[in-house]
């Protein structure tokens, strides 16, 4: 079962930098039965391309780093 503190530390490292440098951010709202629940800030938020951050970006890294991952999913 994967954990919050382990989402939270792969989120924190390899995530939140290239978001940062696009001016947004990424909440860890929940993980729930190896799902991860996510609130996409700043300029992520409403942007035309925030389906393929999550899916391609945090979806495939989290998935990379905790195979448990079974998906991501936004709030």
């Amino acid at each position: 079962m994967v954990t919050k503190e382990q989402v939270e530390a792969v989120l924190e490292q390899f995530i939140r930098p290239g978001l940062y440098m696009d001016g947004g951010d990424v909440d860890l709202v929940e993980v729930k039965e190896n799902r991860v629940f996510v609130k996409l800030k700043g300029a992520c938020h409403g942007c035309p391309m925030a389906t393929m951050t999550l899916q391609f970006g945090i979806q495939k890294v989290l998935k990379d780093h905790l195979p448990e991952v079974e998906e991501v999913v936004p709030v």
